[in-house]
């Protein structure tokens, strides 16, 4: 197969200008641009072909339960999270205009199950690459919330089958942030005759 001629360019261009957005603004992302995104998910690199990854966009009134779950784990006992801390956790959920919850189908053969969670990441960069090349930035989050029990069950996941591994926040960046710093490649790869 070969690639359509001038292609390398914008997709190199895209791998090194993506950047993870904390900020978002609160125009609507056109619903059309996530589901590519997710298209572009799906045909993440997958040895077996299981087929791992599972995804919910999640809407307002469920993002506002979970928001909830994330206050209440950031609660010490007996003693109740409110004002600006609540709020900044409330609002990193309900915020963006999109949310996407990542899960991964459970496997019980842990070599399967090493090569499902690294399918299911390229996925989510799949996910990140295509919204960034719309315009759309996002941002992969391992939150405390995404493992608790009250969050699988408000999202309708049995955590015996699944497990999330990320919540992908998307939107119109508010701000991009500078290009963090990287070390040189020949510090990272080797060659070998």
């Amino acid at each position: 197969m070969q690639p359509p001629a001038n292609s390398a360019e914008p997709v190199l261009n895209t791998l090194l200008q993506r950047r993870t957005i904390h900020a978002y603004r609160r125009d609507p992302v056109d619903s059309r641009a996530v589901e590519r995104a997710l298209e572009a998910a799906i045909h993440a690199p997958n040895h077996r072909m299981t087929i791992p990854w599972r995804f919910v966009r999640v809407g307002r009134t469920t993002r506002a339960r979970i928001a909830e779950i994330a206050v209440r784990l950031r609660t010490k006992p007996g003693i109740p999270l409110a004002g600006p801390i609540a709020d900044e956790i409330r609002s990193k959920l309900l915020d963006p205009p999109e949310l996407i919850v990542v899960a991964v189908v459970r496997q019980p053969d842990p070599a399967i199950a090493r090569e499902d969670y690294a399918s299911a990441a390229c996925a989510i960069q799949n996910l990140s690459l295509a919204l960034f090349a719309q315009g759309i930035g996002s941002k992969w989050s391992t939150t405390k919330v995404a493992s608790d029990a009250e969050t699988y069950a408000v999202l309708g996941i049995d955590p015996a089958q699944q497990e999330i591994i990320g919540f992908v926040t998307a939107g119109l960046p508010a701000a991009v942030p500078a290009t963090p710093p990287r070390p040189a490649l020949d510090t990272l790869v080797r060659v070998l005759p």
